[in-house]
């Protein structure tokens, strides 16, 4: 499905994810589905988490036993490829990089989209960090159900009127 629509279907999404025992934390979540020429996100982990074969044409790698869930890769990554989950209980939470203009509040809801650009739900803003080394990226930290956990991919604002 991707080579066709440019939207990897539910196994290759599913495939990135780590099981909710290991979410009960944040770790990153690399959506690489072709091998490119790319690094920002092993050169950046400061605790070497994310590995690239010696080929730099080879996919990342996230070691989740290593992974502290900093989100440093998350805003170094120019492709806005990863992102940090987590799970609790019933609530899926994410960090998630954010380039559009537009500008959100802490507690604000949103809607929650899937990786075909279409509203699946609703997410609720927690945190939205813009610290000088992220340059125009922004990290956001939402909130979803948990049944979204493998469909949500980022936010739009919800519009009024």
């Amino acid at each position: 499905m991707l080579n066709s629509t440019g939207v990897p279907d539910k196994d290759q999404v599913v495939s990135r994810f780590f099981d909710e025992k290991i979410l009960s934390s944040y770790k990153a979540i690399i959506e690489c589905y072709e091998d490119i020429p790319c690094n920002p996100c092993a050169t950046s982990c400061p605790v070497s988490a994310i590995t690239i074969a010696p080929d730099i044409h080879a996919q990342p790698v996230v070691d989740p036993s290593v992974c502290t869930g900093c989100s440093i890769c998350v805003t170094s990554c120019p492709g806005l490829a990863i992102m940090l989950a987590t799970v609790m209980e019933d609530k899926a939470r994410f960090k998630i990089p954010y380039e559009m203009n537009e500008s959100f509040e802490k507690g604000t809801e949103v809607h929650a989209i899937d990786r075909s650009g279409e509203i699946i739900g609703v997410a609720k803003v927690l945190n939205v960090s813009n610290y000088p080394h992220q340059l125009k990226t922004r990290l956001i930290t939402v909130e979803v159900d948990a049944s979204l956990l493998h469909d949500f991919i980022t936010i739009r604002g919800i519009q009024h009127g």
